[in-house]
């Protein structure tokens, strides 16, 4: 089943970071909204390593990217990532729990900027990001 958005942007179950049909994808649940922030829990496993025993960067990047994009996503903003900035400040070990929090610094036109962070259970920040939103 697919679903078609009114700016022509289709799911069909297939996205990499949130799609129940992709048996390679994150198969990100469970996103909430609290305190204007809209947050979800991940916990890698080995298949997506970089360095032994590390979480690949480019995981956490697309888990700060669809935390954006999927709080826009239920506002129903219809938007695609025009331009994603990350700034990593330590390794995530495989098997831990990840916090991933986004929420919208600003809007003007069809510009938003977004800002997410992706943190371990004690709080320290494992990345951030900011990014701009390109509404469709």
């Amino acid at each position: 089943m697919s679903q078609q958005l009114d700016s022509g942007l289709r799911d069909d179950g297939w996205c990499f970071a949130c799609g129940p049909h992709n048996p390679h994808g994150l198969h990100l649940t469970g996103f909430y909204l609290e305190d204007n922030q809209y947050i979800c829990h991940f916990t890698a496993q080995r298949h997506h390593q970089g360095w032994v025993g590390l979480v690949h960067g480019g995981i956490v990047a697309t888990l700060l990217d669809e935390i954006m994009t999927r709080m826009l996503w239920e506002q129903g903003i219809n938007a695609m990532t025009g331009e994603l900035n990350i700034r990593y400040r330590q390794p995530a070990t495989i098997g831990q729990s990840l916090t991933v929090r986004g929420w919208v610094k600003r809007k003007y036109g069809k510009l938003i900027a977004t800002e997410a962070r992706a943190e371990l259970a004690d709080g320290a920040v494992v990345a951030e990001a900011q990014a701009k939103f390109i509404e469709t």
